[in-house]
């Protein structure tokens, strides 16, 4: 009889674990799904809110940290709201560190690091590129180191290139080998679930159009 008992509580403890992750799973999928498809700055931020209440209510899950502060960084570039950078940025920086306390050592939670310095950096290109300029180039060298596979940071060292001025060392001749890079690693990429990174890919395809 105590066996049975026993049996008993573990098979319900069994069932409500399995529910309340499939109930993670489903919020995080369907935030993906319009993550994927979001057309309208304002959007993306509303994203970052309902990606962070998933954080709140899975405090052992890095994932949804994640995406909450790179909505925060899109948000600030998609609305072209500079000025403010700084605010979306120290929004993002704390839930990049929560991530990264949950999950240390992560290629893609790196290139998220050095999309906040890169932002961080665009409030004031001239007086804040020997600051944060290294800062970014930092992140994306552990990001690669960190998972060779990962196209992402040579995306994103690509697409900083693409935008700065010939002068400096950048257009579309310096960008172009690292997005035929980061297009061969989009090709055979697989990312560990479908909730995971995945993005860039298509981003990538219209910069390497645009610099031929």
């Amino acid at each position: 009889m105590k066996n049975f008992i026993l049996a008993t509580l573990i098979l319900f403890m069994a069932a409500g674990s399995f529910a309340q992750s499939e109930k993670f799973t489903n919020a995080m999928l369907s935030n993906l799904q319009r993550f994927d498809s979001v057309k309208n700055a304002d959007d993306v931020l509303a994203l970052s809110a309902a990606f962070e209440r998933i954080a709140e209510a899975e405090k052992n899950q890095w994932l949804p940290y994640y995406y909450a502060g790179l909505s925060q960084v899109t948000y600030a570039f998609m609305k072209n709201d500079l000025a403010n950078g700084d605010v979306y940025a120290d929004k993002a920086e704390k839930l990049a560190l929560k991530a990264d306390e949950l999950e240390a050592n992560n290629s893609e939670i790196s290139c998220l690091k050095s999309m906040i310095a890169s932002l961080r950096l665009m409030v004031n290109p001239q007086q804040r590129w020997q600051q944060y300029g290294p800062v970014s180039q930092q992140e994306l060298d552990k990001a690669k180191a960190q998972d060779s596979t990962n196209p992402r940071p040579y995306y994103l060292q690509g697409q900083g290139l693409r935008f700065t001025p010939e002068q400096f060392g950048g257009g579309c001749n310096a960008a172009k080998p690292l997005f035929e890079q980061a297009l061969k690693k989009f090709e055979t990429f697989k990312p560990a679930s479908n909730m995971h990174p995945n993005w860039g890919k298509s981003r990538t395809e219209e910069l390497m159009a645009g610099c031929k």
